[in-house]
């Protein structure tokens, strides 16, 4: 079902018929969940035009401009050369060397989803946001007071094309994965005939559902990544129909019970997921592509201070708090290993997730050169919960002498490593709230560490690089 635009604020029209607020609801559909995906037309590349309007209708690539950068957004004039998210900056320039390539704006990016999802939680609180530029919404409950889906899905587009200046496009249906592929249905197509707008909204319904799904390739289902695609492939398995007919006994049979199951009900259009909105965070952290490749342990310390303390600040901002610390290593072969240690208390200050990742990344032989680097923090909480943990275990320290600095003792050993983080979290907490005061009044900016100090001054964290790689103009580390 492909709606036409809007026409007014308060009714909308599919081919010939017109919806008014409430005249889809039946008594035989009233149970049916209306799940909504919406999605931003290529985003960033969209903030960016916005922002400089001599960009307008020309192949416009956002991302990381340097040899070792990735796609992060394209516009869709870009997209018909090919270009693609994901995509390595030096491929993007091979297909589309006259394209106009800009450095990422995170922040602004930011602060334009928050607009966003403030649009989205006006038409229900049931609002799960997914990365900045996409979210599903449950409007089952909204649907008496705004219409049905396709309605609601006109008005979310209308308000962020005259509140926001950008598109995007709405998938709906009964679960989140058929709204998501709905929303791909609904976009603008580009090629090298030019850019096609979509239909804006594409409804797929409880009785059409099987026929969207099946004769998609199986790799269009949640979860069916490189690996599952090749053994269904083996298994003459292309299309989520044909996975469907060879029903779930021989799934289970090749794949497992639990993986198995979850294959076979996807693959019937069945996906219990709910809409959760608020979903609490799994894990904080910041990684960075180098520009060149880094052998010597001393400036990728100095790297792991920064990124501890970019990570610090965000647990602070969000009242959050973290047990599991993780270093990631990605080598010049692109080979990666990662390091995890869990304390015993919760953790926030920068100079306490240090000490862990610091003595996880010295037990790493970096002589081969490190490509990219990262560090981040799982295990999360409400901050404060753990604190008396934290000083009774720096106390037994101090009473124990803390062997991490004696002769015959290692920081690297867990136990020592385990006390000194919970020292430096407890004598660091005060000083750690000055420098968010700090900060809060004249910038983050303002203050830092010493091994964040460079030649433009004090390097904020997460500033520095984008998360989609280094820029071209970005001096060697």
């Amino acid at each position: 079902m492909c709606p036409t635009p809007r026409d007014s604020v308060g009714c909308a029209s599919v081919g010939d018929r017109a919806i008014v607020p409430g005249s889809e609801i039946r008594a035989d559909d009233a149970l049916v969940p209306s799940i909504l995906h919406v999605d931003m037309d290529a985003f960033f590349a969209a903030v960016e035009v916005l922002d400089q309007p001599e960009l307008s209708g020309k192949p416009v690539i956002v991302g990381g401009t340097g040899n070792r950068g990735v796609v992060a957004s394209c516009t869709y004039e870009a997209r018909a050369f090919g270009v693609r998210s994901a995509m390595p900056t030096l491929q993007a320039r091979q297909l589309c060397p006259h394209a106009v390539f800009v450095d990422g704006h995170f922040s602004r990016y930011s602060e334009m989803s928050r607009r966003l999802h403030a649009v989205l939680r006006d038409v229900t609180p049931l609002v799960e946001p997914i990365g900045l530029d996409e979210a599903f919404l449950d409007v089952t409950g909204a649907r008496r007071l705004l219409g049905g889906p396709e309605q609601i899905g006109h008005e979310i587009r209308g308000r962020v094309r005259d509140e926001l200046s950008l598109g995007c496009s709405v998938g709906v249906g009964r679960s989140k994965m058929v709204a998501k592929l709905a929303s791909r249905a609904a976009k603008p197509v580009a090629d090298r005939a030019g850019t096609r707008p979509g239909v804006g909204v594409y409804v797929v319904g409880p009785s059409e559902e099987l026929g969207f799904l099946h004769p998609m390739a199986v790799q269009a289902l949640w979860g069916v990544g490189p690996a599952t695609t090749r053994r269904l492939n083996d298994l003459g398995i292309r299309t989520i129909g044909e996975l469907a007919d060879v029903g779930e006994d021989t799934v289970i049979r090749h794949f497992g019970r639990s993986q198995g199951r979850h294959l076979a009900a996807l693959a019937r259009g069945h996906d219990p997921d709910p809409v959760v909105p608020d979903r609490a965070a799994k894990s904080i952290g910041h990684e960075e592509t180098f520009r060149s490749d880094i052998a010597q342990m001393a400036p990728l310390q100095r790297h792991v201070i920064r990124m501890a303390e970019s990570v610090a600040t965000t647990l602070r901002e969000n009242q959050l708090a973290g047990r599991t610390v993780t270093v990631k290593v990605k080598f010049a072969d692109f080979s990666m290993v990662t390091r995890s240690h869990t304390v015993s208390f919760a953790l926030d200050t920068a100079a306490a997730m240090v000490a862990v990742s610091g003595a996880l990344l010295d037990a790493i032989d970096v002589s081969e050169g490190v490509r990219l680097l990262g560090v981040s923090i799982s295990g999360l909480q409400a901050n404060g919960q753990a604190e008396q943990l934290a000083f009774s275990l720096h106390r037994d320290g101090q009473a124990s002498g803390d062997r991490s600095g004696q002769e015959g003792g290692t920081e690297n050993a867990p136990e020592d490593r385990e006390v000194r983080a919970a020292c430096l979290q407890t004598s660091w907490q005060e000083v750690s709230a000055a420098v968010d005061g700090i900060r809060s009044r004249f910038g983050r900016s303002s203050v830092g560490m010493a091994a964040m100090v460079g030649d433009q001054g004090i390097e904020v964290p997460g500033r520095r690089e984008a998360p989609w790689g280094p820029s071209a103009d970005q001096p060697e580390d």
